[in-house]
């Protein structure tokens, strides 16, 4: 396996590009690539003969863009901002369909599920994962997660859990989220349950995701400078991958369950086979830390290859071929 560069799009965003992730194709279009940055913009690209060209800016944020989350479907997405609201908006007409408020500094990353019904969000300093339904766009729970067991209960700062990153199984039962104290919660969705906590960071849990081919399977990306595969229902720890040089910001899953990329503050971008349980490839195409990788949809992509976009603080994006 490996990634060849393609042409990166420099100054894609006037500011540092902290989200990205890719809109599913529709029956009228190809899947769309979808930045949010800290200029308060959100933009989408459409790909074309190994590049991609920009196609529309969308505005409505009074601070920076911490994330953005594409629906199963490819008609909808979503963006989430430092003003602590989450805007819904039609994908191909920027339509607004909702406007999810939620208090200062409780709107982090977020995901639909992999039916479309639900959105997750990434709730902060309020130590919550906050579900909304995609119906209705009425909040239909809030996951607390519980502080471990240990000492000095009564030192609030030390046990709060802030919470940073958020990941669905691809079966949509199991929801984890990661926390800057470095813990990683997993919560059984249809009884809104907390099952339990999978440990081994020490330092924020900035990314996580599931391995599309097994739903038990998690990766985890810290500022610790490793990257942990765990299995998610034993609650073990399967191996941890070391490589990066700085705190690892961003892990996801390509789309054949082979590999991971991760993007770091290192500025590189790391390809790991997941068979070796180790990188593979190491690119440099940044020259500041890389906030977001984002592998293209499997419905998509050619048999046995397709692209991976990673975005960062140099205010461009990268894609590549994966193969």
């Amino acid at each position: 396996m490996k990634l060849a560069g393609l042409k990166p799009i420099e100054n894609a965003h006037e500011e540092s590009i902290w989200a990205a992730t890719w809109v599913p194709a529709t029956q009228t279009r190809p899947a769309l690539l979808l930045t949010g940055s800290l200029d308060e913009t959100v933009k989408l690209w459409r790909p074309e003969e190994n590049e991609i060209k920009h196609e529309r800016t969308n505005t409505g944020h009074s601070l920076g863009v911490v994330s953005v989350a594409a629906h199963p479907s490819g008609v909808i997405a979503a963006s989430a901002s430092l003003d602590s609201f989450v805007r819904v908006f039609d994908v191909d007409t920027n339509a607004t369909i909702a406007t999810l408020e939620s208090p200062p500094s409780e709107v982090w990353q977020m995901q639909f599920d992999p039916k479309g019904t639900t959105l997750a969000v990434a709730g902060g300093g309020s130590a919550t994962v906050n579900l909304w339904d995609t119906a209705t766009w009425k909040q239909i729970a809030s996951l607390s997660i519980p502080r471990p067991d240990g000492p000095k209960p009564s030192d609030k700062s030390s046990s709060k859990k802030f919470v940073l990153s958020v990941a669905w199984s691809p079966d949509g039962r199991r929801l984890a989220c990661g926390s800057m104290d470095g813990t990683i919660s997993v919560f059984d969705v249809a009884r809104a349950k907390f099952l339990h906590h999978l440990e081994g960071h020490y330092m924020p849990v900035r990314s996580l995701v599931f391995s599309p081919i097994d739903a038990r399977v998690l990766f985890s990306a810290s500022d610790d400078a490793h990257v942990h595969m765990y299995d998610s229902e034993g609650k073990t720890l399967i191996t941890a991958m070391s490589g990066h040089a700085s705190w690892v910001l961003s892990v996801d899953a390509s789309p054949d369950g082979a590999a991971i990329a991760t993007g770091s503050s290192d500025r590189t971008v790391r390809l790991w086979d997941l068979n070796m349980r180790a990188a593979v490839q190491t690119m440099s195409n940044h020259s500041d830390q890389v906030w977001g990788v984002a592998f293209r949809p499997q419905a998509e992509s050619r048999a046995g290859g397709g692209n991976l976009a990673s975005v960062s603080d140099d205010k461009s994006i990268s894609l590549y071929q994966y193969s």
